[in-house]
């Protein structure tokens, strides 16, 4: 996967780049960065990319030309297939586990990162394939919210995580919260680890493991169960839990 990253802050995406699972994705060949910092793209000698807003109000807005030119600039180096740009603003769609599993797919991904008041709209309403907000808050700029996304897309690419099966598991993953998991030592201040677990019986653990992932959902996250296709054991799990609470 190639991922461009355009932001007027490239130091910042330094450390996370080059360390953990980014840095061993890179190394593997399995993904790339490349920053672009689009105010070398300002047609304006002091290279300024931001301005007043029409009809005024508070703050800067990012002018489109920087923006255009950035990403006309790599496509022009691409096969004629278009990647996905992205553009990091709280107006976009709530980011989730499901996006991040869709954008996986993807062979290129470009992220714009925005600071100032916001974008012009013709950069929102001509050039990006997709908005995306990472949460209901507003950060100074775009670049900590490509970060998470960058991590969380990544880490899907067959090859990144040491077990494949890792990924498949995650909360979210399978519409569920994970079910929680434990190591040695098994009896640690008093504080002892689930005897099934112990056991050895990979039946009872399996079933272990998808009622609590079902229960922590329950109690944590019941919104996520509205969607969820439950059987008829785990109805039967749930109703079980709903009368005890009564």
């Amino acid at each position: 996967m190639k991922i461009d990253i355009l932001t007027l802050f490239p130091e910042m995406f330094e450390g996370v780049l080059g360390s953990s699972i980014l840095k061993k994705a890179s190394e593997k060949g399995i993904a790339s960065y490349h920053l672009i910092n689009f105010r070398e793209y300002s047609d304006n000698k002091h290279k300024t990319v931001d301005d007043y807003p029409y009809g005024g109000g508070a703050g800067m807005v990012l002018k489109p030309q920087p923006v255009f030119d950035a990403v006309e600039d790599l496509l022009k180096k691409e096969d004629g297939r278009k990647p996905r740009i992205i553009l990091l603003c709280p107006q976009g769609e709530t980011y989730t586990q499901k996006k991040a599993e869709e954008f996986a797919k993807e062979e290129h991904l470009v992220f714009i990162c925005g600071h100032y008041e916001g974008y012009d709209e013709r950069i929102r309403g001509h050039l990006v394939t997709d908005e995306i907000s990472i949460g209901d808050y507003v950060l100074t700029g775009g670049e900590l919210g490509a970060m998470v996304m960058i991590d969380s897309i990544v880490r899907l690419l067959p090859g990144v995580l040491g077990n494949e099966e890792s990924p498949v598991t995650d909360s979210f993953s399978t519409g569920l919260l994970e079910y929680p998991h434990y190591t040695r030592p098994a009896d640690f201040r008093g504080m002892k680890v689930p005897d099934v677990l112990l056991s050895g019986n990979h039946k009872l653990i399996e079933e272990w493991r998808e009622k609590q992932s079902l229960y922590r959902t329950y109690t944590r996250r019941p919104d996520l169960l509205r969607s969820y296709p439950l059987s008829e054991k785990q109805k039967a799990w749930l109703k079980e839990w709903e009368e005890s609470r009564d």
